[in-house]
Formats: structure tokens, sequence, C-alpha cells
């Protein structure tokens, strides 16, 4: 690390602590020729996650945009938007936990199915309805007679196109 005021590539590390909510390390330090004193933060870097779109198209992964779908989805529910965006967050970290950097739109579907199923009924029907594109009241009958029988399923988030993995989006046509 080099000072910014001289150049001179040594300095001291006079405090740690950590930032942002644990995501960065915030170290102030001195140089050891000026005595200038700075900041650095270390932040974990994260390697971008490339959707694979049911037409085909790959685009980089948007949480801004799983955020927008989230709160759709929560709308008139209990949820507050603090826990919307702390579930935005899991998933978002599951994502980045796989082994591939690619992901295909509908495991992201059953990824934020698995969250909503604990987290809130409504909330998990209108997600299923709206981007597993029911055609009919049998589709939503259909969903909730999974929600409610099956068994808490497997947890996608290391798993890699596996059909079982993804029975719950195959079920709805997703």
């Amino acid at each position: 690390m080099r000072c910014p005021s001289c150049h001179h590539p040594d300095n001291r590390v006079l405090e740690s602590r950590s930032a942002e909510a644990g995501q960065s390390v915030r170290r102030r330090r001195e140089c050891l020729r000026c005595n200038h004193r700075f900041t650095t933060y270390e932040r974990i870097e994260f390697v971008p996650i490339v959707v694979l779109k049911r037409n085909g198209e790959r685009e980089s992964f948007d949480r801004s945009k799983l955020l927008r779908e989230l709160v759709r989805a929560c709308e008139k529910t209990a949820i507050l938007e603090p826990r919307i965006e702390i579930l935005a967050e899991e998933i978002e970290s599951d994502l980045q936990q796989r082994v591939g950097r690619e992901v295909t739109s509908a495991e992201i579907i059953e990824l934020v199915l698995h969250h909503l199923r604990s987290l809130s009924e409504v909330a998990y029907i209108r997600y299923a309805s709206i981007y597993c594109q029911f055609a009919g009241i049998q589709d939503f009958v259909d969903a909730i007679d999974r929600l409610h029988d099956r068994v808490e399923p497997s947890h996608p988030s290391n798993q890699q196109s596996d059909p079982e993995a993804l029975s719950e989006i195959n079920a709805f046509n997703c």
C-alpha cells in the first residue's frame, strides 16, 4: 500500500475494524516516511454471476431486480422491507457460494421459492404465479397442494441443474 501523500510503499496499520456490516475491513494506516494517516478498505471481490435466461440470452445477475421481484411478491403481507432485503442478501449469498458462475433463471426461481416457502405462503404463491407462468386456477390449486403436502425440499444452492432439485419449478412449468 503506497502512501497517498508521498507514495512511499511502507506504512503501518494503526487500527483495524469491521465495516459495512462485516463485508469489509477498515484499516487506519500511517506512512513510515511522512507520518501521513490514511484509511483503506478491504472488500471481498465477488465474481460476477451470469444468468442464463429461458430465451437463451445471458445477463449479469442483478440484485436490485431480485429485490424488486421479492417486494412485488411480498406486497400486502406482514413481511417488512428490512426482512425482504435480508432475504435478497441470503439468495445472492447462496448464488455466490455455488461452484459455477452461471445459473439458469429456473434455478434462481427454485431458490427464491425455497426461501419464500418458510417465510410466507402468500408470497410463495404470488412469486410462483408470476414467474412460473400459471395458466389457470388449477395451477394455483396445484401450487397450494404442493405447499402444504410436500416436505421441505433440499436446499438447491449447491446443486447444478439436478432434475430433482428443480422438481418444484418443473411442476409449475417455469
